[in-house]
């Protein structure tokens, strides 16, 4: 299970994903000029986002479209030093993106 860490040091901010550097991954999309952030919702808390939701799932496309949500629910909502592993993700994705098809409508009155 890998493990996600990000803290606010002196040189600046640090994301590790065991150990090493998180990639941004700029080639999946470009939100930020400015790299990492986190602690509110916007440009560089989404590239965040869509980097630990990209290197976790191994799914680009899957990660650019859930990245808006879990920049809301968790990346906005770390603190200064964090860390994440997989299996919270996991929970973090349940919450947005529940397995199975949506629950069904009642009919409408006639």
């Amino acid at each position: 299970m890998k493990h996600y860490q990000g803290d606010r040091t002196i040189d600046g901010i640090v994301v590790l994903v065991d150990g090493r550097p998180l990639e941004q991954r700029l080639d999946v999309r470009r939100f930020s000029e400015n790299g990492f952030e986190w602690s509110y919702q916007g440009a560089a808390p989404r590239q965040l986002a869509l980097a630990l939701l990209a290197d976790h799932l191994g799914d680009a496309a899957r990660a650019l479209h859930l990245s808006e949500a879990f920049m809301r629910r968790q990346v906005a909502e770390f603190g200064n030093a964090w860390e994440l592993t997989g299996n919270d993700i996991d929970a973090a994705l349940r919450d947005i993106d529940p397995p199975g098809p949506p629950p069904a409508q009642p009919p409408s009155p006639s």
